[in-house]
């Protein structure tokens, strides 16, 4: 763990699920303030392989191998198994036990209002989430958190009613258990919301593996280069010498992210008088964007070949959290009468 001397006593808990090779929006969404916040706070960081199988429990095998690559891309980017807990979920059993005893509690109306519910049965319609697992998906985070007494959990505000059912389901818990709320055993965690906003794909959407519209974040230049060559642009630029309107194209909101104001202004100069054609604009983004994932891309080859490494990274950190996990579920079971 991090002997950081100025290291905050506050734990942090935060998770991916296992989905395979990142890209861009996991970079610019997550990891970098996993980075940060990992010499700041006690971080646990857990791959949610358990949360993949709510959608995708028909291809499993999928999963094993996802989470070797997700590994990779974490380490990669410099989350530091010597700074912050890194670990699987599924290889926490406290975790199954603790979803389990919060379930008993845990009103089905709670479940069923989470907006992310209904929400992902209407954008998944090709996947069958009538199960039990996907309902309880909410649960199954609290119990994330929870095990781990998390005081913080870094989301995005699309997030927060994760964070709010979790907080209800601690404080019931502790108006039962802990005469009617005097002792508080499962702390109510406070989220803490990420500045980042959402990246744009290629194609001006969301970037996400769904549109097919993402840089990965092990994607060789040459690749890149392709891609981001490629991107649609103002279609009111016809011929080089035609102006345009920066905000009508998809490139522009990823100048926003990777350039500096100087080339910002340059790019709004050169696009609205048509002093840049869009090969030169897309350019600029292509070096900023290479000169970003060059380290990445090189730092994964410590890993790509070295799979002991990871294994002991990843036992290491389940020794740790098994050892936070084991004391709070002792503790659940002893208020609930169960040891």
């Amino acid at each position: 763990m991090n002997n950081n001397p100025h290291l905050s006593s506050k734990r942090i808990l935060s998770g991916m699920r296992v989905t395979g090779k990142l890209h861009l929006g996991h970079y610019h969404g997550v990891l970098k303030n996993w980075v940060e916040l990992q010499h700041q706070y006690q971080c646990f960081f857990f791959a949610a392989d358990i949360h993949a199988l709510t959608t995708h429990f028909a291809h499993p095998k999928e999963i094993k191998s996802n989470l070797r690559e997700m590994l990779i891309d974490w380490l990669s980017c410099g989350v530091d198994p010597n700074a912050a807990v890194l670990f699987v979920q599924s290889h926490i059993p406290e975790t199954a036990e603790l979803h389990l005893l919060l379930s008993m509690i845990t009103p089905l109306g709670w479940l069923e209002r989470v907006p992310s519910y209904k929400d992902q049965q209407e954008n998944l319609k090709d996947k069958d989430l009538s199960t039990y697992g996907f309902l309880g998906y909410p649960l199954l985070q609290s119990a994330d958190i929870l095990l781990y007494k998390a005081q913080m959990v870094p989301i995005g505000e699309d997030q927060l009613s994760h964070i709010e059912i979790t907080r209800e389901i601690a404080r019931r818990f502790n108006y039962l258990y802990g005469e009617q709320g005097k002792k508080i055993i499962l702390p109510e965690p406070q989220a803490l919301l990420t500045k980042t906003a959402k990246l744009s794909g290629l194609d001006g959407r969301k970037m996400s593996k769904s549109y097919h519209n993402t840089i990965g974040l092990r994607e060789d230049p040459d690749s890149i280069t392709k891609k981001i060559r490629t991107m649609p642009t103002d279609p009111a630029r016809i011929k080089r010498s035609d102006a345009g309107d920066p905000e009508k194209c998809p490139v522009w909101p990823l100048h926003k992210v990777y350039g500096d104001d100087n080339l910002k202004s340059w790019v709004q100069k050169g696009c609205t008088t048509a002093g840049i054609g869009c090969i030169e604009c897309k350019q600029a983004l292509i070096d900023n964007v290479v000169k970003e994932t060059k380290p990445i891309l090189e730092k994964s080859k410590e890993f790509e070949n070295n799979s002991d490494t990871i294994n002991n990274i990843l036992k290491n950190g389940e020794e740790k959290a098994r050892e936070v996990a084991q004391k709070t579920i002792n503790e659940v079971k002893q208020v609930m009468g169960l040891i």
